[in-house]
């Protein structure tokens, strides 16, 4: 049962008329196109126009289909910092100026992504941020019932007068390369605050994923629902559409529209709003072309252990989509750990807040070509948006030098491995030990430093009883032993497994914090 478009929607398609050759807004002028991978580019004209699309060296010719869409995709292009000039040529001419040939990574999730630069205290960034080769292009909010064929947005060149309206994380994220690399960088935007990752996805996924049979299960449901009363609609909708024909006709205006149903995924039947911003923010930029996305998401679907559990699906459905839709099956997916927020709990127990979907997250690493930035040691908190972004952009852009660009650096803080329980002991070892473990210490921007005569801290053990107790914690080489006089018979530990876990401190040498994690299993 796929949404179809409504008779509103088609007889609107019906009165507009192509004429002119057009493309969609992000081929506009001042933007950066992915280098040195085949370059799909679209648009509209009248049907069965001859079209000839150029660009640098490479053209490409075809003709428009019966609903009056084309398409083409030019052969690869080597990355030009020189301005290049796109060419659509029909039965008129299209001459778009000032495009790049860079890196394109989508920018994408809540208002942490959102939040702009000119909002976290950066003043001296913004006044330096003269980068001509850095640019943006900002997606307009569009909650949209059916995909769309394009979005709102402009490009904007990073400068000290425009910076301040980029996202930090993708300014911070595309200064850190652009410097290491050259390489022109173009970020698109598109991200709202306060979305579920339903939000993000296609209906057609949601519906279609086994492992979230029950969320589908609610969808159907409403889905039923509203063909229901649709049905029961249709002849007055009908009615009206054969009268504003005839108004049309004779230049008399328009008689006023039926009450609709209820969009089955809008906020009045389905809290989350699910598939309205892949319709509106997602689907019209396929398929462009990519290097990678930076995902900034979870405050929402951060529930308890069973949504947490759920999340890990959607991302990889959504994941297996987005491959698919930009054409890319190992398109590099780099998110962020939820930062620390809230008054720290004291209770070795933990499991309040995020605990469980961070355990989450870090899991989500399951899934081939992603990275995650962890963000709990720079947390606020009083506000579920910290204001540094700078150390967010700048760990996501370690996956990407290392794994994009072919730099040798550490990617990550240490990532639990696996445990072993020796007498009284247990002894956890991780993965990105990098250049080994050290008690750190980290002040805002400043990178972490080791604390030399500090402990471990946030580490908790239990035993058969699943009692928690603060653990003794020490590094030893390459991993952490943790005891407690009262857990004779380790089974399990937990480390900052809480909403804001403040004083946790264990790093690699490399600065890199190391990722939450627990050991068990249990609610």
């Amino acid at each position: 049962m796929i949404l179809r478009l409504t008779a509103l929607t088609v007889f609107c398609l019906q009165i507009s008329a192509h004429a002119d050759v057009k493309l969609p807004r992000i081929f506009s002028a001042g933007a950066v196109l992915q280098r040195d991978r085949p370059l799909p580019v679209w648009g509209w004209a009248d049907p069965e126009e001859k079209i000839t699309v150029t660009l640098g060296t490479q053209e490409a010719n075809t003709v428009t289909d019966n609903g009056g869409r084309w398409s083409v995709t030019l052969p690869a292009q080597a990355m030009s910092r020189i301005a290049l000039t796109l060419t659509v040529q029909g039965n008129n001419t299209l001459a778009v100026h000032d495009l790049l040939l860079g890196d394109v990574w989508l920018c994408s999730g809540q208002s942490n992504m959102e939040f702009p630069l000119g909002a976290c205290d950066a003043a001296e960034d913004i006044q330096a941020a003269d980068f001509r080769l850095i640019r943006q292009f900002g997606v307009e909010y569009n909650f949209a019932e059916a995909p769309q064929p394009d979005v709102k947005g402009q490009w904007l060149t990073c400068s000290p007068q425009n910076a301040s309206g980029f996202s930090a994380v993708g300014f911070y994220f595309a200064r850190r390369v652009h410097r290491e690399t050259g390489v022109p960088m173009g970020l698109l935007r598109s991200c709202v605050g306060g979305t579920n990752i339903e939000c993000w996805m296609s209906q057609e996924t949601l519906l279609n994923t086994p492992q979230l049979e029950p969320f589908a299960k609610v969808m159907r449901e409403s889905l039923a629902d509203y063909q229901t009363e649709l049905a029961t609609a249709l002849p007055e909708i009908e009615a009206w559409v054969s009268r504003s024909r005839e108004s049309l006709k004779i230049g008399s205006p328009l008689p006023l529209p039926p009450t609709w149903p209820d969009f089955p995924f809008g906020e009045k039947r389905f809290r989350p709003r699910c598939v309205t911003l892949h319709n509106g923010m997602i689907a019209p930029l396929i398929p462009t072309a990519l290097r990678g996305v930076l995902w900034y998401q979870g405050e929402n679907n951060a529930g308890g252990p069973m949504d947490c559990e759920q999340y890990i699906a959607k991302k990889r459905a959504m994941l297996n989509d987005w491959r698919k839709w930009f054409g890319d099956p190992e398109l590099p997916f780099y998110f962020v750990q939820l930062a620390g927020w809230q008054k720290p709990n004291e209770d070795p127990t933990g499991a309040d807040g995020w605990a469980f979907f961070r355990d989450a997250q870090r899991r989500c690493l399951t899934i081939p070509h992603t990275g995650m930035a962890s963000a709990t040691d720079i947390g606020d908190v009083d506000d579920i948006h910290p204001k540094n972004k700078f150390d967010v952009g700048e760990r996501l852009a370690l996956w990407a030098l290392a794994h994009e660009y072919g730099q040798q650096l550490e990617t990550s803080g240490p990532l639990f491995r696996d445990l072993n329980i020796e007498g009284g002991v247990a002894r956890l070892h991780f993965e990105h030990v990098g250049s080994g473990l050290m008690i750190g210490q980290k002040h805002g921007r400043i990178p972490a430093t080791e604390e030399q005569t500090g402990r471990l801290q946030h580490f908790a053990i239990a035993g058969t009883d699943r009692k928690w107790h603060w653990a003794t914690a020490s590094i030893d080489g390459d991993s952490v032993v943790c005891s407690h006089p009262d857990v004779k018979q380790p089974i399990a530990v937990r480390y900052a497994f809480s909403m804001n876990p403040a004083g946790a401190n264990l790093y690699n040498r490399d600065g890199l914090p190391a990722s939450p994690f627990r050991t068990d299993d249990w609610e």
